[in-house]
């Protein structure tokens, strides 16, 4: 168990700085070619390579931090009924959106992201949508549980509430993200039909609503009789990750001179995010750990969504 929270430490600390690169690569360096040529020619491929590759690292990072995260603390079957439902239809609702757009508007991905699904969809965008899916759902979650407890008859409010909650935390980063995203001077995607919100359509926040809420319903049903009542220790590393890629995001947005976004990041997101925290118990549950632990143990007989 030690080992795995060191690989998710070093994950996660390579996650953040492989985004901190990224932001000195895009904004620094990028608007001034001749620093790029001043460089060795070594330095030169490395300033390629990370223009090329660095959005596929920082993804890849961030999801193999959250997953460990996942398996570690909740056990492998709601990691994997996070995950699967989470990748699954993200990428169908991207695969949807770039080729009909529907549900969030008219686009599509340009290079640096990685290869693409069906020549549309970057194969780091489910991942994407799985990582920041799943911290923000557990804040929700965990926040709201502590406060509502696992009362049968609040049950299904309780489990409304962190879907609607969690769903608003991950599209206040799309808030942030998307601008920037897309008019920075090497943008990852373009939209075709520009829109009234500083060039995306309304519809795109609607439909990252819509998809958060429902990969988060789906793993709702499958941990209905599951207690997440998760202590600030334990969420912690969601905050960082929720918090992180806010940063990069408003970074990103400062660089496109892009500020309201940033303004209703913070207001929906961020701060939403360290109240859910902040809500949390302060030491652990007993019955969180030992499901965990038993979720993890080769004689499990029973699966963790069915104990209560």
């Amino acid at each position: 168990m030690n080992q795995l929270i060191k690989i998710e430490r070093f994950l996660l600390i390579g996650h953040i700085g492989a985004m901190a690169f990224g932001l000195a690569g895009l904004l620094l360096v990028l608007p001034h070619p001749e620093w790029i040529m001043s460089l060795p020619p070594q330095g030169q491929t490395l300033f390629q390579w990370s223009m090329a590759g660095g959005g596929v690292v920082y993804i890849i990072l961030g999801t193999a931090a959250v997953a460990i995260y996942a398996y570690r603390t909740l056990g492998l079957w709601q990691w994997l009924t996070f995950m699967i439902p989470a990748i699954v239809i993200s990428l169908t609702s991207e695969l949807l959106g770039t080729s009909t757009g529907f549900p969030f508007g008219h686009y599509g991905y340009l290079s640096g992201l990685g290869y693409k699904i069906a020549g549309l969809v970057p194969f780091t965008i489910p991942l994407s949508w799985f990582y920041l899916g799943l911290v923000s759902y557990l804040l929700a979650r965990a926040g709201l549980e502590s406060r509502v407890g696992t009362n049968q008859s609040l049950s299904w409010w309780r489990h409304l509430g962190a879907i609607a909650i969690g769903a608003v935390l991950l599209t206040s980063w799309d808030f942030v993200l998307d601008p920037a995203m897309s008019q920075a001077s090497v943008p990852f995607w373009l939209w075709e039909q520009p829109g009234a919100f500083f060039g995306m359509p309304y519809q795109n926040f609607a439909g990252w609503l819509g998809t958060g809420a429902i990969f988060m319903a789906v793993a709702a049903l499958f941990w209905q009789k599951t207690p997440m009542a998760l202590s600030r220790r334990q969420l912690g590393l969601p905050l960082a990750v929720y918090l992180s890629n806010f940063v990069f995001a408003a970074v990103m947005s400062i660089g496109a001179q892009i500020w309201v976004p940033i303004g209703l990041g913070i207001v929906l997101g961020v701060v939403p995010a360290v109240v859910l925290w902040q809500m949390a118990t302060v030491t652990p549950t007993p019955n969180t750990l030992e499901q965990g632990q038993r979720d993890r143990t080769p004689e499990a007989k029973v699966p963790v969504a069915s104990i209560k």
